[in-house]
């Protein structure tokens, strides 16, 4: 089955008043994640992976330990990526966190706020490009991970329940070389908790 752009949840000037501007999307969204379509579409032609469900091919072709992935994944790994991280991001300013997210970042973390500070020192930490994560593990704790280039939770039998891109392109128009703002600004204003919660 072919690889399809879906479109975004919102305007592309959205979340312009939070951080993240038209011009952002329309790169990110339009052209980046647009071009992991259509690589995937042309690499899955013909192979076994043609007809599997995109999570399928994900798990099908991860190499552990591998130094780089193979296109395939790449390719169907980002597209992944992407569906998610458009869903958990929302406009409007007030966007409250449920009480059930809220206690189970409590319980694992110690507070709302020190998860915040672990993800945000995740995606700073990850050298060059790469994804930070709120997973929740095989035996249903919860953990902030980092993941290099595309490689995402699916890999490791986990489920996402967060994940922010910090790939350059996803914040050098807004924010420059400045990536730890950029994590802040992701957590403070742009998270839908709502969708997050529902992972749980």
């Amino acid at each position: 089955m072919a690889f399809t752009l879906p479109d975004l949840p919102y305007a592309h000037d959205a979340l312009a008043p939070l951080g993240m501007s038209k011009e952002t999307l329309e790169y990110h969204h339009d052209l980046h994640h647009k071009a992991y379509v259509d690589n995937g579409n042309k690499l899955i032609a013909g192979t076994e992976w043609e007809n599997k469900s995109l999570e399928d091919i994900i798990r099908g072709t991860y190499q552990a330990g591998a130094v780089a992935q193979n296109g395939i994944f790449n390719n169907a790994s980002q597209h992944w990526n992407h569906n998610m991280f458009w869903t958990w991001m929302a406009p409007g300013e007030d966007k409250k966190m449920p009480g059930e997210l809220e206690k189970a970042l409590t319980e694992s973390f110690g507070s709302v706020q020190k998860f915040k500070e672990d993800f945000a020192a995740a995606g700073a930490a990850q050298f060059g490009s790469g994804w930070a994560w709120l997973v929740k593990d095989k035996d249903g704790s919860l953990k902030v991970t980092k993941t290099e280039n595309g490689v995402n939770p699916l890999c490791f039998g986990q489920t996402a329940l967060l994940g922010c891109d910090v790939w350059e392109h996803s914040y050098y128009i807004d924010f420059r070389n400045k990536r730890p703002a950029y994590l802040t600004n992701f957590l403070d204003k742009l998270v839908n908790w709502e969708a997050v919660a529902a992972g749980l």
